[in-house]
């Protein structure tokens, strides 16, 4: 906020006198907007990708919904101040704070049940490639809900993004997981594969509940309230497990991952998405979950020495291209629209 001593004539004074006025901060330039968008989702689900990576001893170490319940506590912490509401904000009315609600309880809550018991109840590839479907879920949601124009390069988009999820899903999957379908109950695996597949329509879903309410709230409200209700949501079944749970057995390495897990899973990922949405269509922010795979394969490549095949080359190769398809400017409707406007002059 820029302000400016002038000099201006008081109405019920003949002397003049002196005031502040307040200039409107600067808004960041329409054709930065669209790049910081891509920006902040592709930084967005590369973090999930990092804690993914990176936080598996903290499954090992704490039970889930006791992991649930501290990491959405110590996010509420951090974003305290993220739940006032700002001067120009408009209250929130009733269907708003629905939305707000299932934005929390089918993105954060019931997301983490699916994902959680179905991975345990089929294999990992089966999993994987079911998970890759979360680009064109998305892009149908917001198409269908949004009413979102989709044009054939978006699709493509999409059918490249899933197709290369699924590849690199196969590529890391050792033996054994691929193998491990015939040790599962078909029956068990079926219910399985059922519910990481309601993860993908919750994910999906979180996606354009965001991208709805991205138009009336701040990003860093979203997160914190979302949040909130996250906590209120896991708050029962944490404090069951926390009576019975030794908190001395947990390392400090271990509390730090914690901490790292809250801020990057509850504050900074759902803050950077939700800055995302407010441009880009939600149908197109689907697409970025591509990142999601890539960041924790490289991670393990570059960090763990794990192989790199031909097979996940070729699955890099086809994410990023969708990515490109996804993020380039349409030149045809840029060039029809400047026609249009001389054939007016």
């Amino acid at each position: 906020m820029v302000t400016a001593l002038g000099k201006i004539p008081n109405a019920r004074c003949a002397r003049p006198t002196f005031c502040i006025t307040i200039r409107p901060a600067r808004r960041v330039p329409h054709r930065f907007q669209k790049p910081l968008a891509y920006a902040s989702l592709a930084l967005s689900m590369t973090l999930v990708g990092v804690y993914v990576a990176l936080c598996k001893p903290l499954v090992a170490a704490i039970p889930v919904f006791l992991l649930a319940w501290m990491r959405f506590g110590i996010a509420a912490v951090a974003m305290a101040s993220w739940l006032k509401k700002p001067a120009d904000e408009a209250p929130l009315d009733r269907r708003t704070r629905v939305f707000l609600f299932l934005e929390s309880f089918l993105g954060n809550f019931l997301f983490s049940i699916c994902m959680l018991y179905g991975v345990s109840m089929t294999s990992t590839v089966s999993a994987g490639v079911i998970l890759s479907a979360i680009p064109a879920s998305s892009a149908v949601m917001g198409w269908y809900f949004l009413k979102e124009k989709m044009h054939l390069r978006m699709w493509l988009a999409v059918a490249l993004a899933a197709t290369g999820l699924a590849l690199l899903t196969v590529a890391k999957a050792p033996a054994q997981a691929v193998g491990m379908a015939s040790s599962l109950d078909p029956a068990t695996m079926v219910i399985g594969n059922l519910l990481v597949f309601g993860a993908v329509l919750c994910e999906s879903a979180f996606v354009v509940i965001g991208k709805r309410l991205s138009a009336t709230i701040s990003p860093k409200r979203i997160a914190a309230i979302i949040n909130l209700n996250g906590f209120a949501l896991s708050t029962p079944m944490g404090l069951y497990i926390a009576w019975q749970f030794d908190f001395g057995a947990v390392s400090l390495s271990a509390w730090g991952l914690l901490v790292f897990y809250a801020l990057a899973a509850s504050v900074w990922m759902v803050w950077l998405w939700m800055t995302g949405l407010k441009t880009i269509p939600a149908s197109q922010a689907g697409v970025f979950a591509v990142m999601l795979p890539l960041t924790t394969a490289l991670i393990g490549i570059l960090g763990f020495g794990e192989s790199f095949s031909a097979l996940q080359a070729l699955a890099f190769g086809l994410a990023l291209l969708s990515l490109l398809l996804a993020t380039l400017p349409a030149r045809a409707s840029t060039a029809s629209t400047g026609r249009s406007a001389s054939e007016t002059d």
